[in-house]
C-alpha cells in the first residue's frame, strides 16, 4: 500500500501538468458547446482509461522498452502527432459557416465515433504521460513492497485529480451558456480547439 503522503507528493509532482492546457481540455472544449454537459463524462472516461493503460504498461514492463529504444519512443511521438494534428484540421474544418449542422456524434471522422475514442487515443498515443510511470513514479513507491498495486493506486489519485479538473472546466464552460450557444462563438471555439490540438501535435512531433 502507498503511503498517503507519498500519494499527495504524487499529486504535487503531476498538479503542473494537469493544470497545462493539454489535448483533453481541447477535446471537452467542442462536445460541450455543441452537446451540452452529457459529453463531458466520455472524454473524462477517455482520459482516465488512457492513464490507467500506461499505468498497466509501466507495470509490465512495456512503457519501460519504449522510452529505451529511441526508434519506439519516436514512432510512438509521430503516431500521437499525427493524430492530434489530423484531429485539430478536421475540427477546424467542420468549424466552417457552410459546414452541414448534424449531431456532434455524427460530424466525428471516420473511425473515431465517439469523444471518448478521441480523448482516449489522445491520452493513449502521447509518451509524456507514459513518461509520468517511469522516472516519477518509482520515486513515490516502496521497493521493498509488490509495485503493481502501488503504481495502480498512484494512478488512481492521478486519474481522479484529472477528473475533478475537468469536471471545475465543464462548470466554467458551462456557465458561459448563452454564449456557448451563439454560432459565432462556437466556431471561434472550434478554431481555437484546432489550433490547440495542431499546436501540441506539432510540439510533439519536434520536442
Amino acid at each position: 500500500m502507498v503511503h498517503p503522503h507519498a500519494v499527495a507528493g504524487f499529486l504535487v509532482a503531476v498538479l503542473p501538468l494537469i493544470a497545462t492546457p493539454g489535448a483533453s481540455l481541447a477535446l471537452l472544449i467542442r462536445p460541450l458547446i455543441d452537446s451540452g454537459r452529457r459529453q463531458a463524462l466520455p472524454v473524462t472516461l477517455g482520459t482516465v482509461t488512457g492513464l490507467y493503460i500506461h499505468a498497466t504498461l509501466a507495470i509490465a514492463g512495456l512503457s519501460a522498452l519504449v522510452m529505451h529504444s529511441s526508434l519506439a519512443f519516436s514512432a510512438v511521438k509521430l503516431i500521437g502527432a499525427v493524430y492530434l494534428i489530423g484531429l485539430g484540421i478536421w475540427t477546424w474544418r467542420s468549424a466552417a459557416p457552410n459546414a452541414a449542422p448534424a449531431p456532434y456524434r455524427q460530424r466525428l471522422p471516420k473511425g473515431a465515433d465517439s469523444v471518448y475514442a478521441q480523448a482516449l487515443l489522445a491520452n493513449t498515443l502521447n509518451p509524456k504521460a507514459a513518461a509520468i510511470y517511469l522516472p516519477l513514479v518509482p520515486q513515490f513507491i516502496a521497493p521493498h513492497q509488490p509495485f503493481g498495486g502501488q503504481i495502480l493506486t498512484l494512478a488512481t489519485a492521478h486519474a481522479l485529480l484529472i477528473a475533478l479538473w475537468l469536471t471545475v472546466w465543464t462548470f466554467l464552460i458551462l456557465r458561459a451558456s448563452r454564449a456557448l450557444h451563439r454560432p459565432r462563438f462556437k466556431r471561434t471555439a472550434a478554431k481555437a480547439t484546432s489550433a490547440v490540438l495542431i499546436t501540441l501535435g506539432i510540439r510533439s512531433a519536434v520536442t
